[in-house]
C-alpha cells in the first residue's frame, strides 16, 4: 500500500523532469514565493501529522498498558469487578475493593501449584505517591532480582526493606533515601487524615520498571495493617519478622493477591479453583483484552472519522492549490508565449505542486512523531505507564495516501492552466 500510494508522486516528478528542465523554474517559484509555499506546506504537515500522532499513540498505549501488567500473571481478589481490581492492583488507581479473607490467602500459600502468593494492600499515600503494602518476594520479582542473589543486587540505591518501619520507593519518587516519613490515609485529593503514630524510613530505591509502581512507596504489608490498628497478621508471640507465614485468624483482609505458578496449566487450574462465591481469580491479560476490544471499536470509529477528514483535507488542498497556481497564471502564459508547449506548462505545474505536497507530507511525519512523543511523555507523567513511540511502515501509509491523492487531484489545475487561452492571462 505504501509503495502504491508513493507511485503517483514519483510519476509526477518523473514526468515533470523528463525531457524538460523544470527543476530550475520550480526552484525559482519556491524562492520567489517562499512565504506562500511555507504556509501551504505547514497546513499539509499539520493535517498529516495529527492523524499520524493519534495512530502511533493508540498503539503505544496498548503496548504500555500491556507491559505494565507483565508481572501480574494471576490476581486473586474477593468477588466483584475485575476491571476495578486490575486498575487498583496493576495501575495503582484508587478503588474501594472488598477484602479477601486470611483463610483464602492461607489456602493459596499452601496450594502445591503456587510458587508465590503476595498480598497487596493499598489506600494510603506518602505525599502524592501511593503507598502499597506487599512482600519482599513480590518486590524482588517486580524488579527481576534472582531469588538466590542478594536482595539489593538490582536496586538503584540502598536495599530492600527488612522491617515494618522501612520502605523502598519507585524510581520516580522525588524523596531522598534515608528520609523518615509518615503515611496519610487516602490518595491524592481523597486524603482524609495522617497516620502520625507510624514513622517509616526510606531505605532503598527501585530501578525503573516503566509502570505506575515507579511512583509508589512500597512497604511490608504489615505496615499498612499496623497503620490502621489491625495488628501485624502474625500469631501471638511471633517474632518481628515480616512476610509469610501469616496467622489466618489474625490476618486482616487484603484487596488482592498476586499469584505465580510453575506452569501455564497450573495457572488455569488455579483460576478455576479460586473462582467461586468467596474469591475471584482472573488473568489481567484477559481483562486488558476486553478493554482493548472496546478501544478497538473506538479506533474503528476514529478511523472512519479520520478517513472522512482526510478526504475533506484532500479536497481543501486541491482548492487551495488551484487558488495558489491561479496566481501564477500570468507567468505560465508568458512561458507559452515564448514558445513553451502545453505539456511543458503542465509538467511544470504538476512538478511544483508535487514538491509542495511531498515536503508537507514529510514534515507531517516529523510533526506526528513529535506530537506522539509529547503526548506519551504527558501520559507517562500522569499515569506512570511508559508509552513507547514507534514508527512502522504501516504508519506511513496515511501520509503517503494523503500525498498521493493530493498529487492526483493537482492534475486538474495543471491541465486547466496548460489549456487556458494565452490572451486572457497576458492581459491580466
Amino acid at each position: 500500500m505504501l509503495v502504491g500510494w508513493l507511485t503517483m508522486p514519483a510519476l509526477a516528478l518523473v514526468l515533470g523532469l523528463r525531457r524538460y528542465r523544470t527543476g530550475a523554474l520550480v526552484r525559482a517559484l519556491l524562492r520567489r514565493h517562499a512565504g506562500v509555499a511555507l504556509i501551504f506546506v505547514v497546513l499539509i504537515a499539520i493535517a498529516t501529522g495529527l492523524g499520524l500522532a493519534l495512530q502511533v499513540q493508540e498503539r503505544g498505549i496498548r503496548a504500555g498498558t500491556a507491559g505494565a501488567a507483565d508481572r501480574f500473571d494471576l490476581l486473586v481478589t474477593a468477588p466483584g469487578n475485575d476491571t476495578g481490581a486490575l486498575l487498583a492492583a496493576v495501575y495503582l488507581q484508587p478503588a474501594d475493593l472488598p477484602l479477601l479473607s486470611g483463610e483464602i490467602f492461607q489456602r493459596l500459600q499452601e496450594d502445591p501449584a503456587v510458587t508465590m502468593a503476595s498480598p497487596l494492600a493499598f489506600g494510603d499515600s506518602v505525599g502524592r505517591a501511593p503507598m502499597v503494602g506487599t512482600t519482599a518476594a513480590f518486590v524482588r520479582y517486580l524488579i527481576g532480582i534472582e531469588p538466590t542473589g542478594p536482595d539489593d543486587s538490582s536496586m538503584d540505591e540502598g536495599r530492600l526493606f527488612e522491617g515494618v518501619h522501612e520502605a523502598v520507593i519507585g524510581a520516580s519518587v522525588a524523596l531522598p533515601i534515608g528520609q523518615r516519613v509518615s503515611p496519610s490515609h487516602g490518595i491524592g485529593d481523597a486524603v482524609s487524615g495522617a497516620h502520625d503514630h507510624l514513622e517509616i524510613e526510606l531505605v532503598g530505591r527501585l530501578p525503573p520498571t516503566g509502570t505506575p509502581w515507579d511512583d509508589a512507596v512500597i512497604v511490608p504489608v504489615e505496615t499498612v495493617w499496623l497503620a490502621h490498628g489491625l495488628g501485624d497478621g502474625h500469631a501471638a508471640g511471633a517474632d518481628a519478622a515480616i512476610g509469610p507465614p501469616f496467622d489466618p485468624a489474625r490476618m486482616p483482609g487484603v484487596p488482592a493477591v498476586v499469584v505465580r505458578a510453575e506452569s501455564l496449566g497450573a495457572y488455569y487450574t488455579l483460576r478455576e479453583r479460586y473462582s467461586n462465591a468467596r474469591s475471584m481469580a482472573f488473568f489481567p491479560a484477559e481483562v486488558l483484552t476486553r478493554l482493548y476490544r472496546v478501544l478497538g471499536d473506538v479506533r474503528r470509529l476514529m478511523t472512519l472519522l479520520s478517513g472522512i477528514t482526510q478526504v475533506l483535507v484532500v479536497i481543501a488542498i486541491g482548492v487551495a492549490l488551484s487558488i495558489l497556481l491561479r496566481g501564477f497564471s500570468r507567468r505560465f502564459a508568458m512561458l507559452r508565449a515564448l514558445g513553451a508547449p502545453r505539456r511543458f506548462v503542465f509538467a511544470l505545474v504538476w512538478c511544483y505542486a508535487t514538491v509542495l505536497l511531498l515536503v508537507g507530507a514529510l514534515a507531517g511525519i516529523g510533526i506526528g512523531v513529535l506530537s506522539a512523543a509529547l503526548l506519551a511523555e504527558r501520559l507517562g507523567a500522569t499515569s506512570g505507564v511508559h508509552v513507547p513511540v514507534t514508527l512502522g511502515f504501516s504508519d506511513l501509509v496515511t501520509p503517503a495516501m494523503l500525498a498521493g491523492l493530493s498529487v492526483m487531484l493537482s492534475v486538474l489545475p495543471a491541465i486547466w492552466l496548460a489549456r487556458r487561452p494565452l490572451v486572457v492571462d497576458l492581459r491580466g
